[in-house]
């Protein structure tokens, strides 16, 4: 009886381990094939005033480092105490054929939920921010 239980354990024992050692989870892991960076805002154009619960849309500026380069997303970032945001650029994995460098646009929208001034801060270099001042009646 003995035995047969020890046996028993055995096998369960190694048919665990050899389910667990045959998983091919890592097997098929993608890699992506754009690898993205921050790009430096050079301008930041729309309205210095607004209402509260009104849209207002931004155009923003910035140079990808290649022809290649597109727009990925808009991040937040702190530069010392102040914070604001940050573009990001995808490039594609591979050597870009035009290494010249592109000015791009995106726009960034706010949605004022009250009224004040604002200051729409964008990473225009390492060391500081491009600021664009809103005032929301």
């Amino acid at each position: 009886m003995r035995i047969f239980r020890l046996q028993s354990v055995l096998a369960v024992l190694f048919l665990a381990v050899s389910l667990v050692a045959c998983s091919s989870d890592d097997d098929k892991k993608e890699t992506p094939q754009t690898i993205s960076k921050a790009a430096d805002v050079t301008a930041i154009s729309g309205p210095s005033t607004g209402k509260v619960g009104v849209d207002i849309n931004f155009e923003i500026s910035f140079i990808a480092e290649n022809a290649c380069g597109q727009f990925d997303r808009i991040s937040d970032i702190s530069i010392g105490k102040e914070s604001g945001f940050q573009i990001e650029v995808k490039y594609p994995k591979e050597t870009c054929s035009n290494q010249t460098p592109t000015a791009l646009h995106t726009v960034y929208t706010f949605s004022p939920q009250s009224k004040g001034t604002f200051e729409i801060k964008f990473k225009k270099s390492e060391t500081e921010f491009l600021v664009k001042t809103l005032v929301i009646q």
